[in-house]
């Protein structure tokens, strides 16, 4: 039972983890990456799709991203759907390619991108730290219900802090990353 309640602990740490590492990917940095447009869906015959299934994209220069629809009808809908994005780019349109510079980022800019990976972190963080409540309140149930002995709860609490503690430090890991990143011109 405990180690039911730990593992499934784990689980939903690590999907936290996913989660920013997502989260992370959106932040842009002064570098073009295809996966800073995952985001974006647009609306294919009434449905929304994501824009990697609709064009191809890719890196050209190293600061500009090139987006190339495989119906070119959809040239005007990509274009709406990446300025009502809140990435801040403005596609340009060469026949049925979309071009997308990214500007270079200002310190003021890379400032605030650090601020905001910073609040991505802690909402990793508290999102760990939810799980282990939850995970304690299951041993306490348990030891309530004599399933458990005090000792068994008091190990498997131990064990549940160990794997909170090591998944802040993967969070910290990666906020450190992401903004050596950010910092780096």
């Amino acid at each position: 039972m405990i180690d039911d309640i730990r593992k499934d602990a784990e689980t939903r740490m690590k999907k936290s983890l996913e989660a920013l590492e997502t989260a992370l990917k959106r932040v842009r940095t002064g570098r073009a990456h295809p996966s800073l447009l995952d985001t974006i869906s647009v609306s294919y015959y009434g449905a929304d799709t994501p824009l990697s299934q609709l064009a191809n994209i890719g890196v050209e220069e190293g600061r500009t991203l090139i987006v190339s629809p495989f119906d070119k009808q959809l040239v005007p809908d990509i274009e709406r759907a990446i300025m009502k994005s809140d990435l801040g780019l403005n596609p340009s349109t060469a026949g049925t390619v979309i071009r997308l510079p990214l500007p270079p980022l200002t310190e003021e800019t890379r400032r605030d991108l650090v601020k905001v990976v910073r609040g991505e972190a802690e909402q990793a963080r508290v999102s760990i730290r939810n799980i282990r409540r939850d995970a304690n309140s299951d041993l306490k149930e348990l030891l309530k219900e004599k399933e458990i002995s005090e000792d068994e709860e008091r190990r498997g609490e131990e064990q549940i802090q160990q794997l909170t503690d090591r998944m802040v430090g993967e969070v910290e890991k990666r906020l450190k990353g992401k903004e050596d990143e950010l910092m780096s011109i």
